[in-house]
């Protein structure tokens, strides 16, 4: 198989799982309160660049690299600060599905950005050889 769809195929099943895992964690395994909590809706902004890594839309894969950070800084909070085990093992999960994501995302785009600095490249020489 292709490294391209190798990762492609990483980047949507990461994002995929961490909104069934966001969504698990906070209504059913370890909710903060009792028969869950509205902290399950945190997985919903996950929609917009799940949506468009499957379509592989290479700027949704740029920005959503960067904001997808976000959820790992609040997993690696909580795993440092909820007091229940089974909390703070779902606070890890989440961050190792963010760097998998993350990874993933980071090797597909690789080709582009090479592409795209050659293109530059090329173009710049293009002017100044036309100076």
């Amino acid at each position: 198989m292709d490294a391209q769809k190798v990762f492609h195929r990483g980047a949507v099943a990461s994002m995929a799982l961490l909104i069934a895992w966001l969504v698990a964690w906070e209504t059913v395994v370890a909710p903060l309160r009792p028969g869950g909590s509205l902290l399950a809706l945190k997985a919903v902004p996950l929609l917009l660049p799940l949506i468009g890594a499957i379509r592989r839309d290479i700027y949704t894969l740029q920005w959503s690299s960067m904001v997808i950070l976000l959820y790992f800084a609040e997993g690696v909070v909580r795993a440092y600060s909820d007091t229940g085990p089974l909390s703070a093992l779902m606070a890890w999960g989440e961050a190792v599905l963010v760097v998998v994501y993350f990874t993933c995302t980071l090797l597909f785009l690789r080709p582009y950005k090479k592409a795209a600095r050659k293109m530059a490249k090329e173009l710049l020489e293009r002017v100044n050889g036309t100076k």
